[in-house]
């Protein structure tokens, strides 16, 4: 199952390529390959089991050889983290997709090429999250990188070349010095066992006997290659670029599930393969965590660019994800797990509706708008869902992986929960203050005011307004089709997380095990 998922968006990013001259064709033919793809995760999801896991690390396992002589091999498996990223995938793409099926793509660019690349991103994710072979991650890891690449360089705004190659040279550099690491692990596995080796599974076994000076320097090769991704402060500034001249279908994937590989990383293989060296560098993590958190959110306040400013919240919000997951605790590994989720779903909608304000007003500019409310009460009414559910208001999904990860990591590092808290309130301030400049008010604003027939505005406002309403059109039908299944997602999770928790829960106590800590508090709340 593992492999078809695989394979399966491959297939059909190679079908929709060749059909340039037949735009709609490539479109229906690469959503129906992900609605096929989304029907396979289901049958995944339920064919995993949450008993079974409490004794089998990895489950659904496909392994064939690859290079025997270098001990590789293609071996995927399935826990319940990586489990619920593959689902995440396979909700986000159709959405992805559908949101993006009347964008006005560069001159030169065809919808074909830009289907077939999504394609192309999801299949590569599907391997970054169920490789369990090492050597076969680090390939994933980086083959990730190249659709990317072109989706921002070839379908993006302006600056587009720009973003796509400082993209692409962070995240080539943090691979390179990971792949010092993965090296160093073969070379470390070989004078432990009778033969080097990638697996994960007999890298674990023997984490324990390695020395705390050779875990630190091997865990430093694979944090900054995820800090870089991740992105924590310092290794950010290229996430503001990407995600602001990437096109909206393709900032959705990068801020919503590929800056996700490297929270996923902590906890694959930081945490479990290097587990001395992960308590002992935890505080400089933490550090690091909480001035992300508090340093984006005051950069968001500030930003005029809608894209750059949702860009700077996902920063924040990953300083929450990565908190949790150095506390060492398993209610704050569920929390971050279920962050990683969330904010998936959450930002996707928040990056989603910016697209399609966007699209009508044809300016990324905060300042060119505002009062739209008036004249797109729906689209206003989704992008205060989406805003709210970002700051974690109550009943949404966000709420409870932020509570999880906040009473989870109080226990063992209180002062660092207590200073994350405060971003909270920066929060409120930057999703309100956004809300309020474009939605709120009177119309005005260049975007806005376009739209409006001039002269009449003055004399005859309900008129204006009304004619206003037939070019600042509100939801159509297909957006409110985009849409639905993201809106459903943030209630539901808001207010019924527990499957998705008993599928996490296992998951999480093992590495915990495998780091070598107790749990403060006893437990995940189920």
């Amino acid at each position: 199952m593992l492999l078809l998922l695989l394979l399966l968006p491959l297939v059909g990013a190679v079908a929709v390529a060749p059909l340039k001259d037949n735009p709609r064709a490539a479109k229906s033919l690469a959503l129906a390959v992900a609605l096929v793809e989304l029907l396979l995760t289901a049958v995944t999801w339920f064919s995993y089991s949450v008993v079974g896991a409490a004794t089998e690390r990895f489950q659904l396992v496909f392994d064939v050889a690859w290079i025997p002589s270098f001990g590789t091999r293609i071996t995927l498996g399935v826990d319940g983290i990586a489990l619920v990223m593959l689902a995440l995938i396979a909700v986000l793409v159709p959405i992805v997709m559908g949101s993006s099926w009347a964008d006005r793509l560069p001159e030169g660019r065809t919808a074909a090429g830009f289907y077939a690349l999504l394609l192309t991103t999801q299949a590569t994710l599907v391997g970054v999250f169920a490789a369990t072979d090492i050597f076969l991650f680090y390939v994933f890891f980086e083959a990730m990188l190249i659709p990317m690449y072109f989706l921002i360089g070839r379908f993006g705004g302006p600056k587009r070349q720009y973003a796509a190659v400082k993209f692409f040279l962070y995240s080539l550099l943090g691979g390179l010095i990971m792949l010092a690491s993965v090296i160093g692990v073969y070379v470390v596995s070989a004078q432990r066992l009778p033969a080097g080796t990638f697996s994960w599974t007999a890298l674990q076994s023997i984490a324990a006997s390695v020395p705390e000076s050779v875990q630190i320097w091997l865990f430093l090769g694979f944090f900054v290659a995820f800090a870089i991704k991740a992105p924590l402060v310092p290794f950010h500034t290229w996430l503001p670029d990407a995600g602001a001249e990437a096109p909206i279908g393709a900032g959705v994937l990068l801020v919503g599930v590929l800056d996700k590989v490297a929270t996923f990383g902590f906890l694959r293989y930081c945490l479990p393969l290097f587990p001395a060296a992960s308590k002992t560098l935890a505080p400089v993590v933490l550090v690091l965590s909480v001035i992300g958190i508090i340093y984006a959110a005051l950069l968001a306040v500030g930003q005029n660019d809608m894209k750059r400013f949702v860009a700077y919240t996902s920063i924040a919000h990953f300083g929450y994800i990565s908190l949790g997951i150095f506390a060492f605790s398993t209610q704050a590994f569920a929390g971050s797990v279920l962050y990683m989720v969330n904010h998936g779903i959450t930002t996707g909608l928040l990056f989603i509706v910016v697209g399609m304000l966007i699209a009508r007003g044809n300016s990324r500019l905060i300042t060119d708008y505002g009062g739209v409310a008036k004249l797109t009460p729906a689209l206003g009414g989704v992008f205060l869902l989406a805003g709210l559910a970002s700051l974690a208001l109550p009943g949404t999904n966000s709420f409870v992986s932020e509570f999880l990860v906040l009473i989870g990591s109080f226990p063992r590092e209180p002062v660092y929960t207590i200073i994350a808290t405060v971003g909270i309130i920066f929060a409120a301030l930057y999703v309100l203050w956004v809300y309020q400049r474009l939605f709120q008010g009177p119309v005005r604003g260049n975007a806005v005011l376009a739209s409006l027939p001039g002269p009449g505005t003055m004399t005859d406002p309900g008129s204006a307004l009304g004619e206003a309403r037939s070019t600042f059109a509100d939801l159509t039908k297909r957006e409110i089709g985009v849409l639905t299944p993201l809106v459903a997602l943030v209630l539901l999770l808001g207010i019924f997380p527990g499957p998705v928790l008993e599928v996490i829960t296992p998951s999480v106590t093992a590495t915990l095990h495998e780091v070598g800590l107790a749990d403060p508090v006893g437990g995940v709340t189920r």
